[in-house]
């Protein structure tokens, strides 16, 4: 059930810099993106902060298509989830200043925080402590299956060498769809396994209700990352069964997201010319 306000603790949890703090923007073609930001924080009970020092596609797409969804998971594996309206953006003020006096940007040669996003609450609901046991058995089960769901045909979208991110006992993957009233949801799918170069599988696992809930044909998001901060998106249309109690994503498109060069790595795109600028 989701929550008008943010409580003490909340805003507590919300404020290191070591945390998963994912970010579900809606992109130009109406698909959810899904992007890594340590930088959300709480600003108040209802209002969120994100500091911007690489510029990324999600900052540009929240502008354009306010509605939000995040995903926070402290180091002590406390989930928080919710959905936010982005308001503006500012490149001076008291939240400038502190997100540069923390010593992640403050000592950085390179870059510091540059803009200041800042966005409405429009729900959140946690802590959620993650349920460990229902995550291994979800994930030894889509292990056990995943490789009698290749798909016989499909173009090469995950190449070999992204494949240990997804499939590592210890990867982080969550899955990114849009609710009925628009809003990008975001759900863990620890237990996400490659099926060859073309689909990502998984059991229900514990938000086994709320996959159940996505319409088959959808398009959706996985972003998956390792605890060495490596990371890929990948997107594409999801099925409620590719075999019994297995689901997954036959997928059509894959983004590098780790910084400092994020792009577009399938469909591949065509190469040009340098220019000078």
């Amino acid at each position: 059930m989701l929550r008008k306000m943010l409580d003490d603790g909340d805003i507590a949890a919300f404020e290191p810099a070591e945390k998963i703090a994912l970010v579900a923007t809606i992109n130009d073609s109406g698909e959810p993106h899904v992007t890594l930001l340590t930088t959300l924080s709480a600003l108040g009970r209802d209002r969120l902060t994100i500091g911007e020092f690489s510029r990324g596609l999600s900052k540009a797409f929240m502008q354009r298509r306010p509605a939000v969804g995040f995903l926070v998971m402290s180091l002590d594996r406390r989930l928080w989830r919710g959905r936010a309206l982005w308001r503006r953006s500012a490149k001076a003020g008291d939240e400038y200043v502190k997100y540069n006096r923390q010593p992640m940007f403050r000592y950085n040669a390179y870059f510091g925080i540059n803009t200041v996003h800042y966005l409405d609450l429009a729900g959140v609901e946690g802590p959620m402590p993650l349920p460990m046991a229902g995550i291994v058995a979800a994930t030894l089960a889509t292990a056990l299956r995943a490789g009698s769901a290749k798909p016989a045909s499909g173009d090469p979208v995950l190449p070999e060498f992204l494949r240990p991110i997804l499939d590592a006992m210890d990867s982080l993957n969550f899955l990114a769809s849009l609710d009925d009233e628009g809003f990008p949801r975001l759900v863990p799918v620890l237990q996400a396994r490659s099926a060859g170069p073309s689909r990502i599988v998984f059991t229900p696992g514990p938000w086994g209700a709320e996959l159940a809930s996505i319409k088959d044909g959808a398009e959706v998001a996985l972003f998956s990352m390792n605890l060495e901060m490596e990371s890929f998106l990948a997107r594409g249309v999801f099925s409620r069964r590719i075999r019994r109690g297995l689901s997954g994503i036959d997928l059509d498109f894959l983004y590098d997201s780790a910084p400092p060069c994020h792009g577009q790595v399938w469909p591949p795109r065509p190469l040009g010319a340098l220019v000078e600028a």
